[in-house]
C-alpha cells in the first residue's frame, strides 16, 4: 500500500494515481486479482554489499520468490503490469528495461493487449534504501489460488463441515453451490484469456462481406399506366 499511494504523497517524475491503476490492470471485470511483489527484498545487514539499480530492481520484481503470493507467475501469462519505482531512477532507463523484458518474455505476456507494462516514478524512496520498486501484476497464475481453495472446500462441503455453523445463522445450502460456481467459472476466464490469441484473419473476413448483403432488397414498384 505504501508503494502504491506514494505518488499521492510525494513528487515524482511520472505519477500514477489509484484511478490510472484500476483502470489499466483491469481488462476485464471479473479479472481484478493481483499477484503484488517488492524489491529489493534483502536484510538490512546485507544491504551494504548490494548494489541497487534499475535492471537489478527490474529482474528481482518479475522473480517468483519476490511475490507475495502462492502462485508461480511462470505458469501463467501476464495481463496487465503496474511499476512504482521509488528513488532517483532515469525515466529513459525504466522503459529501457521494461521494454527490454517484455522482449525477452514474451511468452509470458498475453499478446493481444499491446504495452501492457504501466510504470511510475517516485523521487523519494523508502526510508533505509536508495530506491526501490512495488510490482502489481495481473496473471492468470492467479487461478492456482483459486484451484486449491475450490479442492478444499470441495473436500469439506461434500462432507458437509462446518455447514451447520453458517445455515444456522441464516444461509442456505444453494449459496455454497453458487458460489463454488461462481469460483470455477472464474477460473475457467482466466485460463480462456490465457490461451487466447489475436485473430488475425479477422479483418480479412470482414472485409470480404459485401456491405450491403445484411439489407433485404426493396421491392421495386411498377408504375402506374
Amino acid at each position: 500500500m505504501s508503494g502504491v499511494t506514494c505518488s499521492l504523497r510525494f513528487p515524482g517524475q511520472l505519477n500514477a494515481d489509484l484511478r490510472k491503476l484500476a483502470v489499466n490492470l483491469v481488462p476485464f471485470l471479473r479479472l481484478h486479482f493481483f499477484m503484488i511483489g517488492f524489491a529489493p527484498l534483502t536484510s538490512r545487514s546485507s544491504q551494504q554489499y548490494r548494489m541497487l539499480s534499475v535492471p537489478e530492481l527490474t529482474q528481482q520484481m518479475f522473480d517468483a520468490k519476490n511475490m507475495m503470493c502462492a502462485a508461480d507467475p511462470r505458469r501463467g501469462r501476464y495481463l496487465t503490469v503496474a511499476t512504482m519505482f521509488r528513488g532517483r531512477v532515469s525515466t529513459k532507463e525504466v522503459d529501457e528495461q521494461m521494454l527490454n523484458i517484455q522482449n525477452k518474455n514474451s511468452s509470458f505476456f498475453v499478446e493481444w493487449i499491446p504495452n501492457n507494462i504501466k510504470s511510475s516514478i517516485c523521487d523519494i524512496p523508502p526510508k533505509g534504501l536508495s530506491m526501490s520498486t512495488t510490482f502489481i501484476g495481473n496473471s492468470t497464475a492467479i487461478q492456482e489460488v483459486f484451484k486449491r481453495v475450490s479442492e478444499q472446500f470441495t473436500l469439506m462441503f461434500r462432507r458437509k463441515a462446518f455447514l451447520h455453523s453458517y445455515t444456522g445463522e441464516g444461509m442456505e445450502e444453494i449459496e455454497f453451490t453458487e458460489a463454488e460456481s461462481n469460483m470455477n467459472d472464474l477460473i475457467s476466464e482466466y485460463q480462456q484469456n490465457q490461451e487466447a490469441t489475436i485473430d488475425e484473419d479477422y479483418d480479412d473476413v470482414v472485409m470480404d462481406h459485401d456491405p450491403n448483403m445484411y439489407y433485404d432488397e426493396q421491392p421495386q414498384h411498377e408504375e402506374m399506366a
